[in-house]
């Protein structure tokens, strides 16, 4: 299985009147860590797009176990928890780093659809985008 890690850059305007990171700003660290697996992995969803495909979300969950705060160095792990041909799942964990200790966080899952630009309806990935498939294959969780 490979781990995409990728750093977030926290501002203090992602914080709430707690003084931690406010809960919403979750749902953009996710959406990094799947950027930053696309990217590592070689694709690039622009051009998706442009081939007039979306990979809307289907469904999201998170569990928040630890506050973040402004300062901290923070981290998302992200992975292909699971590919089939009508949906990809990706795992995610929102890590903070003290020196050499990581305590997670946040856990979650986003799922995505691909659909036709033109119409949302859904089409199979791994006809739509074969090589991108192949390549979720082989890094997945086993």
């Amino acid at each position: 299985m490979y781990i995409s890690t990728a750093q977030i850059q926290l501002t203090y305007a992602d914080t709430d009147m707690m003084g931690v990171i406010y809960h919403g700003n979750y749902v953009k660290f996710l959406e990094l860590g799947r950027s930053a697996l696309i990217a590592d992995a070689g694709f690039n969803y622009l051009e998706m797009e442009k081939l007039g495909y979306y990979a809307p979300v289907y469904n999201l969950e998170i569990t928040y176990k630890k506050p973040i705060r402004f300062g901290d160095q923070v981290f998302v792990k992200t992975w292909v928890e699971e590919n089939k041909r009508s949906k990809t799942v990706y795992g995610f964990e929102i890590v903070k780093r003290n020196g050499e200790e990581e305590h997670i966080c946040a856990t979650g899952t986003t799922t995505h659809i691909v659909v036709h630009g033109t119409n949302f309806r859904p089409v199979p990935f791994n006809k739509a985008f074969p090589e991108w498939f192949q390549k979720y294959e082989e890094i997945k969780k086993q």
